[in-house]
């Protein structure tokens, strides 16, 4: 196994100092009795020259056998050395790099701190845009509604001159044939007239019904759109987003007709054309009449269309219990 700390390398180092040091003991040990040897064959000789001889021989072998050991432990040692010298540079190099990868993961977290204060930064300007958008938005449709005001004031009052002018010419019709035929005449007229003032007089009440019932943030009145030379008309436009993220639009008439209930589906199969911004909304239909007879009330909700209608010189929905609108 590679040394990989400090304390790995100085135990090795110790390992390789006891080793030298039982070889040096061994050495001395190895002396100590070749001198005795040596003491004895001299001792020997005196008694017998063959045995010197042969123990001359022999002390040679052992010697050479001693001195060969010793060279190997010798190499031996400076081996183990070399490998704690090896293993010291390693532990070196390792203890360097992560020294480096240490000083890199410390740029690194800089660097992300630096980005996430950036990024809080931007949130920061971003929420504060958002809330003066809010404002003057909010600011907007205060002055939406009440110029809505005004216009529905200025509706009713042009709704009684209206109401005025019909008891007149009524009294006026049992006169004569012939103001009979010129109060058919401004009678037409006078059909356009009361579609316009509707469409005034169904805003203030259709935008507290949107709001109130549906949840809707934004009302708005006869909206128009051209694109690719084709045309498009609302008569109320309302959508929140957010989580609702749902939008509504609003046919108004004064007489209801089987058409109606035909344009409003036109309307809502066209507006995702015109509007792309509201491409995600989930959007309904609301026919809005003054006058709508009871079939075509019934064909209305079939159609999966809310119905509203004037109760108490309000809109009102009028729809059954277990009514499912249909969804765009």
């Amino acid at each position: 196994m590679i040394a990989t700390t400090p304390e790995d390398v100085w135990r090795l180092l110790g390992e390789l100092i006891q080793s030298q040091k039982q070889t040096d003991r061994e050495l001395q040990e190895l002396k100590q009795i070749l001198q005795r040897q040596a003491e004895e064959a001299d001792r020997r000789a005196q008694e017998a020259d063959r045995r010197r001889q042969e123990a001359d021989q022999e002390l040679k072998q052992i010697l050479q056998r001693q001195s060969e050991e010793a060279d190997r432990r010798s190499q031996e040692a400076d081996r183990r050395q070399q490998e704690a010298d090896r293993r010291a540079q390693e532990a070196a190099q390792e203890a360097d790099r992560r020294a480096q990868e240490a000083d890199r993961r410390s740029q690194e977290a800089d660097r992300r701190r630096q980005e996430a204060e950036r990024r809080r930064q931007e949130a920061a300007q971003e929420a504060e845009r958002r809330r003066q958008e809010a404002d003057r938005r909010s600011e907007e449709a205060d002055r939406r509604l009440q110029e809505t005001d005004r216009l529905v004031q200025e509706t009713q009052r042009e709704i009684k001159d209206t109401q005025r002018e019909i008891k007149e010419t009524q009294r006026e019709i049992k006169k004569t044939d012939r103001q009979i035929k010129e109060l058919g005449k401004q009678i037409g007229g006078l059909g356009n007239k009361i579609g316009s003032f509707t469409e005034g007089l169904a805003l203030p009440s259709m935008q507290k019904l949107l709001m109130k019932e549906f949840g809707m943030e934004v009302v708005s009145p006869s909206v128009r759109v051209s694109k690719h030379g084709e045309h498009i008309e609302i008569d109320v436009l309302s959508y929140c987003n957010g989580d609702l993220n749902t939008a509504y639009l609003v046919e108004v008439k004064s007489h209801a007709r089987e058409e109606s209930i035909s344009q409003l589906h036109n309307l809502l199969d066209r507006f995702r054309t015109f509007f792309p911004e509201h491409h995600n909304k989930t959007i309904y239909g609301i026919l809005a009449a003054v006058d709508i007879s009871p079939n075509l009330c019934q064909k209305t909700v079939e159609s999966g269309f809310y119905l509203a209608r004037i109760q108490d010189e309000v809109f009102k929905l009028d729809v059954p219990e277990n009514f499912r609108p249909k969804a765009y």
